[in-house]
């Protein structure tokens, strides 16, 4: 036996994953495949559910004629979705309507996935043990790389299938070839700020730093498209945005997608980039300078509160410079953006959401101050990820070792959101009527600071819903608070100009405000939402009480 035993030859241990080398890039993989397909598919749905409606509600050409006339040389709506071409088509609206929106969520959740992926994690140190193994820091880059491309591809795949569900009906009639080329220009947004998501994250020392750098930039892009459509003057701007050139490309009307290939030809220049540069690095580093030998500051450092003040000022300012940019916007194509209101009942009854009883430049301003809703409430999504923030980077610790409670830091974050939130919407009111002044809009300040007002209660609920998972399960915080507010946006989207059920329109938190200054603000709602989200708040900060600290 002994003599057996001794002749076997012990088995080759291996690590975990047929390719150790390639650990990397599966876990990754893993990761982004996850969010893409979850994205994906809700973005699939919103297409069925969008044409599917569309062609049952508007199943004549007159119909389809005055969702045109009323839409189509609508300024603001030029601004927020780009220009509208032949929206009296099945084809038309189709890519009118998912280009301007999905894109844009699409580069929003590239930007985060890559700096989440790559950044946040070598933040947390969990490359580290990764890079002492089978790979370098190039081939590690090339493995995430590898592993956000597969993101993508399950987005595209989940985008697609909802296309063909949709092209394949009798009332849309779209190609297989058709249905392709559109989830492409889909995905495009996705694609260049994945790219440039994994470039800032080489540059930036941290992922606050790197989505920053990212989130300007996509910032850029926007407003330059915005002003581009919106001026036909300066239309040849759309050439300098990638969003642009995604608006450009028209897969159903214009059948030219060489603007595409700008938009791949670039995402694989910076994603080589990303790969060059992060083989040119130290782990943990950033090629930007963080200052690090400058003088000290001490300013704001006498209590937590300074210190989380101090901490989130440079992204607040950014939000709030935002929320005024939009503003003034809104407010300066408001009298421009008056619209034939004839011709389709499905308009009237869009615009009836809207009270119908105010100037057309009030009506206006209550379809689209939704986008001023939104940054808002991105902002209160953030605060909230920052709270987690401070608790997944260690900071935390650092604060209760020290004569602190639990509740007093808690409290003081949470009362500084809500000051950031007020001040947001009161800013975006005062920027609204700014912009309109300088139009000669007959509309007063009092009805504007009210709604700007009024669109804090939606961030309200949702900072609410966002520190209960915090409490409970901080882990999915991010996960939780900004799909809950691109699902609100989606379903807020599809029911301004398509008619759906009542009970799916209500899961919006959008859905519940009234759309200011086009209707008097209902505050009893305001505050039955508002009170929702302070609930949330006090049962998040009860759980986060008896609660051990999570450090990932």
């Amino acid at each position: 036996m002994t003599t057996a035993l001794a002749a076997t030859q012990p088995r080759k241990l291996t690590p975990a994953g047929r390719h150790p080398a390639m650990v990397l890039a599966t876990l990754l993989g893993r990761r982004a495949t996850r969010s893409g397909a979850l994205w994906g598919l809700a973005f699939g749905t919103f297409i069925v559910v969008q044409t599917s409606a569309y062609t049952s509600q508007y199943k004549t050409q007159a119909a389809r004629d005055g969702l045109a006339r009323a839409y189509g040389r609508n300024v603001g709506l030029d601004a927020l979705l780009g220009q509208a071409k032949a929206i009296n088509t099945v084809g038309g609206w189709t890519e009118w309507r998912f280009i301007g929106i999905l894109t844009i969520l699409g580069s929003v959740w590239g930007l985060l996935t890559a700096t989440r992926l790559l950044r946040g994690e070598e933040e947390a140190g969990r490359l580290d043990l990764l890079l002492a193994g089978h790979t370098t820091r190039g081939r590690a880059a090339i493995q995430a790389t590898a592993g956000l491309g597969a993101g993508l591809v399950a987005m595209f795949t989940a985008i697609s299938a909802g296309m063909i569900i949709a092209g394949s009906s009798a009332s849309v009639g779209l190609s297989l070839g058709q249905c392709l080329a559109l989830s492409a220009a889909l995905i495009s947004g996705a694609a260049i700020f994945l790219a440039i998501g994994a470039l800032s994250s080489q540059l930036a020392s941290t992922r606050r730093r790197a989505v920053t750098t990212a989130g300007a930039l996509f910032g850029m892009a926007y407003a330059i498209r915005m002003v581009a459509d919106t001026n036909a003057s300066v239309h040849w701007l759309i050439w300098l945005s990638p969003l642009g050139w995604i608006e450009q490309s028209r897969p159903l009307t214009g059948h030219d997608l060489s603007p595409l290939l700008l938009v791949l030809a670039l995402t694989v220049i910076m994603a080589a980039a990303a790969c060059w540069l992060a083989h040119r690095r130290d782990i943990g580093a950033g090629l930007l300078a963080d200052g690090d030998t400058s003088a000290p500051h001490v300013g704001l450092l006498g209590s937590p509160i300074g210190l989380a003040l101090r901490l989130i000022r440079s992204t607040v300012a950014a939000w709030l410079l935002a929320v005024a940019a939009f503003a003034v916007l809104i407010g300066t194509t408001a009298e421009s953006a008056t619209t034939d209101r004839s011709g389709s009942s499905g308009i009237e009854q869009a615009l009836s959401r809207l009270g119908g009883h105010g100037s057309p430049v009030a009506d206006y301003l209550g379809l689209t101050i939704l986008v001023i809703a939104l940054i808002v409430a991105l902002i209160a999504a953030s605060q909230v990820t920052a709270i987690r923030g401070e608790e997944a980077d260690g900071h935390l610790e650092a604060l209760l070792v020290r004569p602190l409670r639990r509740g007093s830091w808690f409290a003081g974050r949470v009362i500084l959101s809500i000051i950031v939130l007020v001040v947001a919407g009161v800013l975006g009111g005062i920027g609204t009527w700014a912009g309109a002044a300088t139009q000669h809009a007959h509309i007063s300040l009092g009805p504007l600071i009210a709604a700007g007002l009024n669109v804090v209660a939606p961030a309200l609920l949702l900072f609410g819903l966002g520190t209960l998972t915090y409490g409970l399960w901080p882990r999915k915080t991010t996960v939780v608070v900004y799909g809950y507010l691109a699902w609100s946006f989606l379903i807020e989207l599809a029911g301004g100009v398509i008619k759906m059920s009542h009970w799916l329109l209500d899961t919006s938190v959008f859905f519940h405000m009234t759309p200011a200054p086009a209707a008097n603000p209902n505050w009893s709602s305001a505050m039955v939402l508002a009170g929702i989200g302070v609930a949330g708040t006090a049962l998040g900060g009860l759980s986060f009480h008896r609660r051990d600290l999570q450090n990932i």
